[in-house]
């Protein structure tokens, strides 16, 4: 659990960026002798950021220059790593190439936005490369022709972390951005991740895809349908990011399983998830105990509930569990509205039985 800071949050930069000013500080040595310190790049909003080297040096075939990632105040996996860009001299004609070193991942797998075979380096860090090597080569009268390879020391460790390996990205991470600038707690990074995932199912010919709020409902949709790795979606608390990217890019069959408070706030209508975000009614629980026929004295002590855990313990032989999963259903098919997707929803208890479904 990581804790927002207060007030002020200060904002960082993307793997792309960094790769950039690495790159285009190992190119200008190249071309002059001498590593420019700090570099300035051009974001693609036109901010001139300016960025200090952590490492520089040469070698018989390039020149290598390295920048520290700063996430800012945004708990980013990446924050704190080294992002080295080695540029070589390429072949007359060749433009700008890309190479995966240590600690950066290659793609594997198609529906990404670089094909496989390819460096999971995405196509604005490339674009800001190929800009900063043209810059340079138009101010010294070169060709521009390079080969860009960037690593990051220890990133095949940092990439366990992330959601590389299950979408089919392997030997470390990606380089990622598209404004080059990291705003804290946005959760651009989850909701991305999701979006990729869906996109690498599509490309797959899935027909089938679970999104899970946490490993326990991710255990529970693999134990039932024996579904691989890259069918299952961490949606986490981002419902919206999920439902809204596939109704403009539908799957056949999505199941959505969560625990019980989780799947109970998208029953309200809630598509962020997040307890700092949405709150579980307890007097709407109540209701629903209610009007399930419950006792007026269970549905008292639901709604004086402190947990939806109590709640759901209580309600024993009401089934609200599947209730929950009824309403739940109806807010994912209200958001994906026409598109064709068959939606089921599983409610899991903590240790993972499924008590609640609505297919």
């Amino acid at each position: 659990m990581i804790e927002k800071p207060e007030g002020l949050l200060r904002r960082g930069w993307t793997t792309g960026a960094c790769a950039t000013a690495a790159a285009k500080a190992a190119y200008a040595a190249l071309l002059t002798g001498r590593f420019p310190d700090p570099v300035a790049i051009t974001l693609p909003g036109g901010q001139t950021p300016e960025f200090a080297l952590a490492f520089e040096g040469f070698a018989p075939d390039g020149a290598t220059a390295g920048v520290v990632k700063d996430a800012g105040d945004d708990p980013d996996v990446t924050h704190g790593a080294l992002v080295l860009a080695c540029v070589r001299i390429g072949p007359p004609g060749t433009g700008v190439t890309f190479r995966a070193g240590a600690g950066v991942g290659t793609v594997t797998r198609a529906g990404l936005p670089v094909p496989p075979g390819e460096p999971a380096i995405n196509p604005v860090p490339r674009q800001m490369m190929r800009a900063a090597v043209a810059e340079l080569a138009a101010a010294h009268g070169a060709p521009g022709d390079v080969e860009i390879e960037v690593s990051i020391p220890g990133g095949e460790e940092i990439a366990a972390r992330t959601w590389n390996p299950r979408l089919g990205i392997l030997g470390g991470l990606s380089i990622l951005g598209t404004t080059g600038i990291v705003v804290p707690f946005s959760c651009a990074a989850w909701i991305h991740s999701i979006h990729r995932g869906i996109d690498v199912a599509r490309a797959a010919g899935l027909e089938h895809v679970a999104a899970c709020t946490g490993s326990t409902s991710e255990a529970a949709v693999r134990s039932l349908y024996g579904l691989p790795d890259h069918a299952l979606l961490d949606m986490g608390d981002f419902a919206g990011g999920l439902l809204k990217y596939l109704r403009a890019h539908p799957l056949p069959r999505l199941t959505i399983v969560g625990g019980f408070a989780k799947l109970a706030k998208l029953a309200q209508g809630f598509l962020d998830l997040h307890s700092g975000r949405s709150q579980v009614d307890f007097a709407w629980l109540s209701a629903l105990l209610a009007e399930a026929g419950a006792p007026d004295g269970l549905v008292a002590r639901a709604a004086a509930a402190n947990t939806a855990k109590e709640v759901l313990d209580m309600a024993e032989g009401w089934d609200l569990a599947g209730r929950i999963a009824l309403r739940a259903r109806s807010t994912a098919v209200g958001v994906l509205g026409d598109a064709p997707v068959s939606v089921e929803v599983l409610v899991v208890d903590r240790a993972g039985t499924v008590v609640g479904r609505a297919a």
